[in-house]
């Protein structure tokens, strides 16, 4: 849920940087932009899994495993504990979308914008669009 409303803002983002620098057709650059956001997010989703199965060292067992019928939770007995392993979590949860954000603001800032790399650059128009999703919430007067 997290990565569908970071890639909906970074599409937003992309329709106005590119009615903004006036390219033609800036709905092929949505549409570009969308796919790069997936499959980015879906190769970190692929390697998240590679990495915690790596740290978990595989190891399956009958605690480990249920039917798809049993109510409750797994017993995950060589999970991640304490707070450390709460921040793990989070950050593979939020790495994938954030990634995908990042490689969007690659993608308008190099064919887009074509302006010069930088952070202020990379980021630039962030601001902008969020004033004006919340200009359309406005009732006109």
């Amino acid at each position: 849920m997290i990565g569908g409303i970071l890639m909906i803002l970074a599409v937003l983002w992309v329709y106005q940087s590119a009615n903004k620098a006036k390219v033609s057709n800036p709905l092929l650059w949505v549409g570009i932009a969308a796919g790069v956001f997936f499959v980015v997010q879906a190769l970190l989703v692929q390697a998240n899994v590679y990495i915690l199965e790596a740290i978990r060292g595989s190891e399956s067992s009958g605690d480990y495993e249920r039917d798809l019928l049993s109510i409750g939770d797994r017993k995950n007995q060589g999970g991640f504990q304490g707070a450390g392993g709460y921040l793990l979590s989070v950050f593979f949860e939020l790495m994938p979308p954030l990634a995908g954000v990042l490689a969007v603001a690659v993608v308008r800032l190099k064919f887009i914008t074509k302006e010069s790399f930088s952070i202020g650059n990379l980021f630039s128009g962030i601001k902008e669009m969020f004033s004006s999703i919340a200009q359309s919430f406005k009732s006109p007067e």
